[in-house]
């Protein structure tokens, strides 16, 4: 049995329960500009890239003129949900039995580093990880470079990390760094997708990842 050093999260539709407040707040910043409004499905397709590359694929009416009102709107309407928004079940217990076994955790996510440090900082999950990476601060999904980042930070090698998602987006992204990946089919992605992209496994909740990663991990001291 292959086992891992360290495993790499996703954030939205993966660790937090934030598929539909971000792909609500899409479909309410178009009809704020009076834009043709994507359905629900469509606005989640782009959850994890990062947010100007996502709105330009969900909107494709949306101008660069427009971009910059648009992204206020977003905003607004995300930020009044954004204290509601809760962890999935099981995600806070899984990470802390994985600090207890000295593994290696990081994240690499479409969020921005305002959106994320906020957000760890809100939930009291900072302290859990190792390494992190946003969409802007490097190369967005499936570009695989923030993995890249994360894997000279911990230093250790693409055979030796798991890739935790809930799009393509990041399963892509895993294999295009020659890692190993976790699907999750409880966020922004139906199983059909998610299928095509051809993850190492697909879990359909919190309690089947813990299932399947615990036996799989290794103490990397």
């Amino acid at each position: 049995m292959k086992r891992y050093a360290a495993v790499v999260f996703d954030w939205d539709g993966t660790v937090m329960d934030s598929t539909y407040s971000i792909a609500s707040s899409i479909q309410q910043a178009c009809a704020d500009l009076e834009l043709p409004v994507p359905s629900i499905q469509q606005a989640s397709w782009v959850i994890g890239l990062s947010l100007e590359s996502a709105l330009y694929r969900a909107v494709p009416d949306l101008s660069a003129e427009q971009m910059p009102q648009f992204l206020e709107r977003y905003r607004f309407h995300f930020l009044q949900r954004d204290p509601h928004i809760k962890l999935f079940d099981g995600i806070l217990p899984f990470l802390g039995e994985l600090r207890g076994r000295r593994v290696a955790l990081g994240v690499a996510t479409g969020k921005s580093r305002q959106g994320l440090d906020r957000v760890l900082q809100q939930a009291s999950l900072g302290a859990f990880f190792d390494a992190t990476r946003c969409a802007d601060e490097t190369r967005g999904k499936p570009d695989p470079e923030m993995l890249h980042q994360l894997l000279d930070e911990l230093m250790l090698e693409p055979s030796q990390v798991l890739m935790v998602g809930d799009t393509v987006h990041d399963i892509h992204m895993a294999a295009n760094a020659g890692m190993d990946s976790v699907a999750v089919t409880y966020g922004a992605h139906d199983p059909h997708t998610l299928a095509q992209a051809r993850p190492t496994v697909m879990v359909d909740s919190v309690a089947q990842m813990r299932d399947w990663v615990l036996p799989r991990i290794t103490n990397r001291f």
